[in-house]
């Protein structure tokens, strides 16, 4: 499993977390990615923003793609 992978398996799985960054990436799509890739540093599971945007978009669910359509302009 990639870092990425690794990454937002832990971030959707703490739902405050997840919750905050979506409420960021409303206001602040880039600063979102940001700080997802801060996260995965902190956890040792570090990523690129172009890591965090490929898979993010490799990803087929509705969850995630609402998530996309949301932050679409910071990806």
């Amino acid at each position: 499993m990639s870092n990425a992978a690794e990454l937002y398996a832990r971030i959707e799985n703490d739902h405050d977390l997840s919750k905050g960054l979506f409420r960021q990436a409303l206001q602040n799509p880039s600063g979102a990615l940001n700080s997802i890739c801060e996260i995965g540093k902190e956890l040792g599971l570090p990523v690129t923003l172009q890591e965090v945007k490929d898979h993010l978009n490799s990803l087929d669910d509705e969850t995630s793609k609402q998530w996309l359509v949301k932050a679409r302009g910071g990806l």
